[in-house]
């Protein structure tokens, strides 16, 4: 049995003269097989314990192979996912692009990613021409502010040079701050708010359509769990009493975890309902001021949700540039399931 992969061409050493989250993303064209098919040109990230590899990057590949079927003057300003399957970190992914349909200001494309013939994403992308509705003056225009801080006083990203983020959390290629909840102690779950800076490491060299991938990748982490962050929910494989019984180590990195994502010391949470089972179903991204985005710069997103119900949860994100321009409005619904408590079973249910 030949040995499996997870990408169909050898994978060429990361490119120095871009940022990691370029080299992440590549694609590379197929053209031997068809026109218009592309391949992961580097194996995708698998969290760890998630079904499977980083909805981020499907996304964002996606998003790349479309893009490279457009003329250079269009840009991303909507894109509707769906997640159909898990996808495997050790089997490499093709993506389909489909040109459906070429007009003066808009382009639409489909794009399925397939591993092993089955599609485990699909996408419908629509790109819009540079400057296709005139000067600025002549258009219907108004964006929501950038959100103000507890103080009332506009919210300051972290400094350039920051790099306190813990050492589990600092191999990826986005950097983020610490996880800050809004309402925290409020009573009612949508009156809750999450918001966090991020930004892409390093310098991103690849052009426009390199910064709007980058936004896509990182427009899907931490997105669903939201709900868990608003409801108070236990994640990790063990119950919060017996993290004193881990290893100093796994106790650590625990507590750390927990802290980062805004929910406080993991023993307060002794009482809390466990997460059975949360994947994302879909996923849109609505991006507003496409020729604006520097992921490489620090953007604040902030996440709420209007409702969970029926096993399923929506939660909605504004991404704003570090100077307050909303960049993209993003949403998302996932399958959200609590962990089945333990029967009690008892002599009388026995009979």
């Amino acid at each position: 049995m030949s040995e499996q992969r997870a990408t169909l061409l050898r994978q060429p050493p990361p490119d120095p003269a871009k940022a990691p989250i370029e080299n992440v993303l590549e694609v590379t064209e197929l053209a031997v097989l068809g026109l218009n098919i592309f391949t992961n040109t580097r194996k995708p990230w698998h969290p760890p314990g998630a079904r499977g590899i980083y909805g981020g990057s499907v996304i964002a590949m996606c998003l790349a192979a479309g893009q490279r079927t457009v003329p250079d003057n269009f840009a991303v300003h909507s894109c509707h996912c769906y997640f159909l399957l898990a996808g495997s970190g050790e089997l490499p992914i093709l993506f389909h692009v489909e040109k459906v349909r070429d007009g003066r200001s808009f382009a639409t494309r489909t794009v399925q990613a397939r591993q092993k013939g089955r599609c485990i994403f699909t996408t419908t992308i629509s790109f819009v021409r540079h400057n296709a509705s005139g000067p600025p003056d002549r258009q219907v225009s108004h964006a929501s502010p950038m959100p103000l801080g507890d103080d009332g006083r506009p919210l300051v990203p972290p400094p350039d040079d920051f790099a306190d983020e813990p050492e589990l959390l600092n191999q990826g290629p986005f950097q983020g701050h610490r996880i800050h909840v809004i309402n925290k102690d409020h009573p009612d779950p949508h009156s809750k708010k999450t918001r966090q800076w991020v930004r892409a490491r390093g310098k991103i060299s690849g052009g426009q359509p390199a910064h709007l991938n980058a936004l896509a990748y990182v427009s899907d982490s931490y997105f669903i769990g939201t709900i868990g962050r608003i409801h108070r929910l236990w994640r990790f494989p063990f119950r919060p009493e017996d993290i004193p019984k881990l290893p100093e180590d796994v106790q650590k990195r625990v507590r750390t975890l927990n802290d980062w994502e805004g929910q406080g010391d993991p023993l307060d949470m002794a009482d809390r309902p466990e997460i059975g089972m949360m994947v994302s179903l879909d996923h849109t991204i609505y991006f507003h001021e496409p020729w604006k985005v520097r992921a490489d710069e620090w953007m604040l997103n902030e996440m709420e949700s209007p409702w969970s119900g029926d096993g399923r949860g929506v939660v909605i994100q504004k991404i704003f540039s570090k100077d307050g321009t909303l960049l993209a409005t993003c949403m998302q619904e996932g399958v959200v399931r609590l962990k089945d408590l333990p029967s009690v079973e008892t002599k009388e249910a026995k009979l």
